[in-house]
């Protein structure tokens, strides 16, 4: 019997109704290819349907999604709509209903991308993020006070847990075994005096789990840094939600183009669904152009498949997504390339198309 996935599709805003179609065509492919089967669900919610509506996403939209395997999202965005409400009525209901706590980025220099920093190839650059997805920074709890008078105060209240943190030091340091054994904790104790000494403590009690794993605390400040001077030096890197939030930008950065980079939001237990997505914007400024890059919806697919079990179609389509961007014929635009958005996938097939598997 031919084993399904179950996927619900939402892609989003702009040029995510353009990348998700064609990334469901390249993992269609892979999936025929490697002996599965996707079953798609698609649901127009998003930026344009809170235009309409007046919400995200219906208000039973997490009961509906907690009946499917994995959650393909695409981008949101859309112009007149603001980010906290995109972000707060649809990706962060998602992330914590589910328990989606890691957020998986990695950083990886492809061939056939140039990095801005000199003397930098591929290979050079190989690492992964964990940011903690649920907690940290990105609390609700907080309000304003004395709105619009020379009084006005706003307060925003950091909530780390013992549970919370504990989960996401001991997936970076799992993940670590299985590299390179070495992971880099960003902190900022110095400066914050009590909820980066409790990260340190939390990460120091679950070292000493893993003393295989070489381990290190680096300010997030000097850590920034260091992406930029060191890049080489890293192999998992594990952050509170703020700052995995943006180092992992910087990340994508110094690989060449935020627009192909992934990320995966996990429930690694796999009681509840988790989501990819590409880290990319909905760019309506050449949404429907046709010229959009679908490699970064593509390897959000590849981690789609790496978490769901099918290893070796994760690895497939790696190998199609380095074929694309191997020829200026089939690199997009944002990368220098002449290719359209479907000659970007048609690659990418064909690529898939002559594997010998």
């Amino acid at each position: 019997m031919t084993e399904e996935y179950k996927i619900a599709v939402i892609p989003g805003d702009g040029i995510g109704r353009e990348v998700t179609p064609a990334a469901i065509r390249i993992l269609d492919v892979v999936a025929q290819r490697r002996g599965f089967k996707f079953v798609w669900t698609d649901f127009e919610w998003g930026c344009e349907y809170y235009s309409n509506t007046g919400q995200m996403m219906p208000a039973d939209g997490l009961e509906i999604l907690s009946t499917f395997d994995s959650i393909f999202l695409g981008a949101v965005g859309y112009p007149g709509v603001a980010d906290h409400v995109s972000l707060w009525g649809l990706l962060i209901p998602i992330r914590r209903t589910f328990e989606q706590y890691i957020n998986l980025r990695p950083v990886k220099l492809l061939p056939g991308i140039e990095s801005p920093l000199r003397g930098i190839a591929p290979g050079d650059i190989d690492f992964v993020c964990i940011r903690e997805n649920n907690e940290g920074e990105y609390s609700e709890i907080g309000g304003r006070l004395y709105r619009g008078t020379p009084r006005e105060l706003a307060i925003q209240d950091t909530v780390f847990t013992r549970h919370g943190v504990e989960r996401a030091m001991r997936y970076a340091f799992e993940l670590a075994r299985t590299r390179d054994h070495r992971l880099v904790s960003a902190t900022k104790s110095n400066g914050i005096i009590h909820t980066m000494p409790f990260w340190d403590e939390v990460c120091d009690e679950i070292g000493t789990e893993y003393l295989d794993v070489q381990t290190r605390k680096i300010h997030v400040d000097a850590l920034a840094a260091l992406f930029v001077l060191t890049p080489r030096e890293f192999d998992v890197v594990v952050a509170s939600n703020l700052f995995g939030d943006i180092l992992t930008d910087l990340g994508a950065a110094i690989v060449g183009s935020i627009g192909i980079a992934p990320s995966a939001n996990l429930n690694p237990e796999r009681v509840h669904p988790s989501m990819v997505e590409p880290v990319h914007g909905s760019a309506p400024d050449i949404a429907g152009l046709g010229v959009a890059n679908p490699i970064g919806q593509v390897w959000a697919g590849a981690m789609m498949l790496e978490h769901l079990g099918q290893t070796q179609a994760a690895a497939d389509l790696m190998k199609a997504i380095e074929h694309a961007l191997a020829s200026h014929d089939t690199k997009t635009p944002d990368l220098g390339g002449s290719a359209s958005t479907e000659k970007s996938t048609a690659a990418m097939v064909a690529a898939l198309e002559s594997l010998d598997i």
